[in-house]
């Protein structure tokens, strides 16, 4: 996941998922792609209070106004960002220079000193929903580290993936 757009759907998607399953949004994730435009943030950013209304009402997708506000709201401040430095390429650059290999499940983390760095930035360009907790999920999530323990079995194909050589 590194484009623009694929990002903005995983912070949102992160955001709706807040205190609910990961099963309850992936069940859903094709209503929220069309409730959402796609996830495009040039169209999402246009919406106005009709959309809340029209998304309020869409029992397809997670119906909480401020999750719905935020990602208008992450939507507007992904395209503004552009001007500066785009989301993908704000989202990789916290990627951490190092990054130990879990052994066991005590050595995850809920959050990192760069996923609260990014949270800080994001929020000060306008985002909403996005934690330190939520992003380092969503770094977990679109590869920007490798949380898998040693054990796995998926690890070294995903650390391959990170750093083709």
């Amino acid at each position: 996941m590194r484009t623009e757009q694929g990002i903005y759907e995983r912070l949102c998607l992160e955001g709706f998922q807040s205190g609910l399953s990961w099963l309850t949004i992936l069940r859903k994730r094709d209503s929220f792609r069309v409730g959402f435009a796609g996830f495009d943030p040039d169209a999402v950013a246009r919406f106005g209070e009709r959309d809340v209304k029209r998304l309020l009402a869409d029992a397809g997708i997670v119906r909480h106004r401020g999750k719905i506000e935020a990602a208008i709201a992450n939507a507007r401040a992904t395209v503004a960002l552009r001007d500066d430095v785009p989301l993908h390429e704000l989202f990789w650059a916290a990627a951490p220079v190092e990054h130990a290999v879990p052994v066991s499940t005590a050595d995850w983390f809920a959050s990192t000193p760069e996923s609260t760095a990014l949270s800080k930035r994001l929020k000060k360009a306008g985002f909403r929903f996005v934690g330190p907790t939520t992003l380092y999920a969503g770094m977990q999530a679109c590869g920007v580290v490798n949380d898998h323990l040693a054990s796995c079995h998926v690890r070294a194909a995903v650390e391959a993936a990170l750093h083709p050589s």
